[in-house]
C-alpha cells in the first residue's frame, strides 16, 4: 500500500492526510471546492511551520510531508492509484451515501473504503456500494496527528481481510486500534457524549457554573479537560449530531439532546472554531 485518498479537507480530513503523509504514504486530499482544499492545506501547514520556528521539527521533515500531499477537487483524480480511501466529510448520511455510490462507480473494485464517521452506520453506507465487504469504519480522534486511538468498526458485511488491512494501516500510522461491532456511537462517543449532554443539563438547571462543572470533573476524575472544555474543542455541533444519532437509533430517552446544547448550536456557539461556545475565545 503506497497511496491513500482522503475525502474531506476539514479539521479531521486534514489531520488524517497529515498523519498518512508523515507515515510515508502518498496522499490525495479532496474536497468539493478549491477554497476548502486550500483551507485543509493551511490547517496542515501552519502548525508544522510553528513547530519549525520553535525548533521542534526540521524544515526538511515539513517539506517531505508536503511533497506527499496533493490537493484536488476532482474525485476521480483523488481516487486514482489509491488502495484505501478514507472518507471524512460532513456527518450526514445522505451525503455519505451519495459519495460512496460515486466512489464505487469511479474506483476499482479492490479499493477499500473507510469512513471516519463518529457515530453513523457503516452498514448503511456500504449498502450504497457494490463492495460492502470492503467498507469499514476507521474513526480517528482530534487532533488526528496526535491522538493514538482509532476505532475500527465492522459493518454487517465487512470481511475479515478488510479488518486486517485496517489494523495493519493503523500500525503503519503509529495508531492503536480497538475493534468495535457496529453500534450507535461506537465506544468512545457512546460513553463520552452523554456525559457532555448531562453537563449541559446541569448547567441549564443552574446546579453549578460551567467552570465548576469542568473543575469537578478534572479534579474528581483526573480528566485532562472538563466536559465543556472538551466540547468546545471538538465542536458542540459534532456533539449534538452524535446525541441525535444515539437518540434516534436507540430510542432511549437518556440520549435526548439537552435543550441548552441545541440552543447553543442554533446560535452558532459551536466552540473554539467559531470563537464562542460554552466559553468565549479570543484570537488564537
Amino acid at each position: 500500500m503506497r497511496r491513500i485518498a482522503v475525502i474531506g479537507a476539514g479539521t479531521m480530513g486534514a489531520g488524517i492526510a497529515q498523519t498518512c503523509a508523515a507515515a510515508g504514504f502518498e496522499v490525495s486530499m479532496r474536497d468539493v471546492e478549491a477554497r476548502f482544499v486550500e483551507g485543509g492545506l493551511r490547517r496542515i501547514r501552519e502548525p508544522l511551520e510553528a513547530r519549525v520556528s520553535k525548533g521542534k521539527m526540521a524544515r526538511e521533515d515539513v517539506d517531505a510531508v508536503f511533497r506527499r500531499i496533493r490537493g484536488t477537487v476532482d474525485l476521480a483524480e483523488a481516487l486514482d492509484g489509491a488502495q484505501v480511501v478514507i472518507e471524512a466529510i460532513l456527518e450526514k448520511m445522505d451525503l455519505k451515501r451519495a459519495l460512496y455510490a460515486e466512489m464505487d462507480r469511479l474506483g476499482p473494485p479492490e479499493v477499500v473504503f473507510a469512513s471516519n464517521t463518529s457515530s453513523l452506520s457503516i452498514t448503511e453506507m456500504a449498502n450504497a456500494t457494490s463492495r460492502a465487504d470492503r467498507v469499514i469504519g476507521m474513526h480517528f480522534f482530534n487532533p488526528a496527528p496526535v491522538m493514538k486511538l482509532v476505532e475500527i468498526i465492522r459493518g454487517s458485511e465487512t470481511s475479515d481481510a478488510t479488518v486486517r488491512l485496517a489494523r495493519d494501516l493503523c500500525a503503519r500510522l503509529g495508531k492503536e486500534p480497538v475493534e468495535v461491532k457496529e453500534s450507535p456511537g461506537f465506544v468512545v462517543n457512546r460513553l463520552l457524549v452523554p456525559m457532555l449532554n448531562e453537563a449541559f443539563n446541569l448547567l441549564q438547571e443552574g446546579a453549578a457554573r460551567a467552570e465548576d462543572i469542568d473543575k469537578a470533573m478534572k479534579l474528581g476524575t483526573n480528566m485532562p479537560m472538563g466536559p465543556f472544555e472538551l466540547g468546545d474543542y471538538t465542536g458542540l455541533d459534532v456533539a449534538l449530531d452524535v446525541m441525535e444519532v444515539l437518540h434516534r437509533e436507540t430510542g432511549d430517552p437518556r440520549f435526548r439532546p439537552s435543550p441548552l446544547l441545541r440552543k447553543y448550536v442554533r446560535a452558532g456557539r459551536l466552540g473554539r472554531k467559531t470563537g464562542r461556545g460554552v466559553y468565549e475565545y479570543g484570537p488564537e
